[in-house]
């Protein structure tokens, strides 16, 4: 892959525009070739039982870092979807911002697949680490999203 074709800045305007609220707990703090950082804000609602941050917190911000990341290299692509997230967690995530830093390994024609680690805000040490593919819609599919897949029959929809 080449430099990233949109900016942390662009990244945060269209996924505001195309997902609302999808940023409201996140920052874009960098975005580079195949990399990104995002910060997933603290909130008391991330909190489960013992004062954690919660498994689907952490999650969320794997999920949204490695979109952030995907979206850096090939543009303002809204259909891209999750297909897996594989998680493992490391230890106890304290109250406070967590920290994502992603890494994509291969961004394909159809698929892209990324890591994150996850680390507390003042302690380097990881809280979790993801494995997170993402579904990359074929360039038919981006010019008409409402177009539906060809039938078995061949006669299309």
């Amino acid at each position: 892959m080449s430099a990233p074709v949109l900016d942390a800045d662009e990244i945060s305007a269209f996924l505001v525009e195309v997902f609302p609220g999808a940023m409201d707990h996140f920052t874009i703090e960098a975005v580079g070739d195949m990399t990104a950082r995002v910060r997933m804000r603290f909130s008391e609602q991330r909190l489960r039982p013992g004062g954690t941050i919660s498994g689907p917190s952490l999650m969320t911000l794997a999920d949204t870092g490695v979109w952030v990341a995907l979206l850096a290299q090939i543009g303002r692509v809204a259909l891209s979807v999750t297909s897996h997230l594989d998680i493992d967690f490391l230890r106890k995530a304290d109250p406070g911002d967590v920290i994502g830093d992603v890494r994509l390994l291969k961004v394909g024609r159809k698929l892209a697949v990324g890591t994150v680690t996850m680390c507390s805000e003042h302690d380097p040490r990881p809280v979790a680490h993801a494995s997170v593919t993402y579904a990359i819609p074929s360039a038919t599919n981006l010019r008409d999203p409402t177009r539906s897949a060809p039938s078995a029959s061949g006669s299309g929809g």
